[in-house]
């Protein structure tokens, strides 16, 4: 990954309360820019963001057919599945960066596959390819997989009072309901017959694991949660280097809201039936301003759309 790792552990190596239960299956990722001429590095950050849009916006077959014709025609076509280009409405939220960033971290950190391509099936507004921001597969061996729905927030802040929000969303992504739903897309779509990296006899059992058949209670041990809080970050904002004690300023922040997040989804998800089978994963990822990396990306946008 381009960006420096300054937070990879189990939870209960940073959790800073000691009451909390079940903590055995979280784990909290940290992640840095780093800053150049007394600046935070937006244009290293859009990079990163324009190198992995495909994974999201295209379907497998559109980023092979597009192959032959240069990345310029793939990140044209990328850009024309946006919706964040579409409207005031969705041009401060940044929604989309978030997705983004998410599969570039899942593909880069955790070796995963993207096999629903969610801003691709999101571009119409009927389609039935909502719920989860992100869906993939790590393949763990020849035989065997885990399943990873991710959820994805760009904020201006995630004190304690905007982590409720994105607590109840992690509690519709993990009901009955929504993890069916999620199974149903995968094992429908075409996408994972495209993937060489799978075997067909693995590609078999995935597609019967996931049946609608099978109990979701077979599922849940294999089913990871990452959820990536992108946020604008004050210390980032007025940071000129990467020093000693800014890496350790962000550290202690972020052991602090992982700990204030899973505290809260403990005390709202713990009802969930095998709660405590589920693994999930914070990312945390701080950034200088979001409006300018919204509206710098929205610009790009429009420059490859046109």
């Amino acid at each position: 990954m381009k960006f420096e790792i300054i937070v990879n552990n189990i939870f209960d190596d940073v959790n800073l309360d000691t009451t909390l239960s079940p903590t055995d299956n979280k784990s909290v990722l940290g992640i840095i820019n780093d800053f150049e001429n007394g600046e935070w590095r937006y244009e290293k950050f859009q990079n990163f963001i324009w190198n992995n849009i495909k994974e999201t916006a295209l379907s497998h077959r559109e980023r092979q057919a597009l192959l032959k014709d240069g990345e310029g025609s793939i990140l044209i076509e990328s850009a024309k599945k946006l919706r964040l280009v579409e409207g005031d409405k969705a041009f401060g939220k940044g929604s989309e960066i978030a997705e983004i960033v998410l599969y570039g971290i899942m593909k880069n950190h955790y070796n995963a596959l993207p096999i629903v391509p969610k801003i691709y099936y999101k571009q119409n507004e009927n389609d039935e390819a909502k719920g989860a921001d992100s869906v993939h597969i790590v393949l763990e061996s020849n035989d065997t997989f885990s399943l990873w729905f991710g959820e994805s927030k760009f904020y201006n802040s995630i004190e304690n009072t905007r982590l409720d929000k994105i607590v109840a969303s992690v509690k519709d992504s993990i009901s009955l309901e929504k993890i069916k739903k999620e199974n149903s897309i995968i094992t429908n779509l075409s996408d994972i017959n495209d993937f060489d990296q799978i075997s067909d006899d693995l590609r078999n059992k995935i597609k019967e694991s996931l049946s609608q058949d099978v109990s979701i209670d077979r599922i849940k041990p294999i089913l990871n949660i990452p959820i990536l809080l992108l946020y604008e970050c004050e210390q980032t904002k007025s940071g000129t280097e990467l020093t000693a004690e800014y890496r350790q300023g962000i550290i202690d922040y972020h052991k602090d809201r992982a700990t204030q997040y899973f505290k809260k989804q403990i005390e709202k998800c713990s009802d969930t039936h095998l709660y405590a089978k589920i693994n999930f994963h914070i990312i945390l990822f701080p950034v200088a301003e979001k409006e300018i990396i919204v509206n710098k990306f929205i610009q790009i946008a429009k420059v490859y759309r046109d």
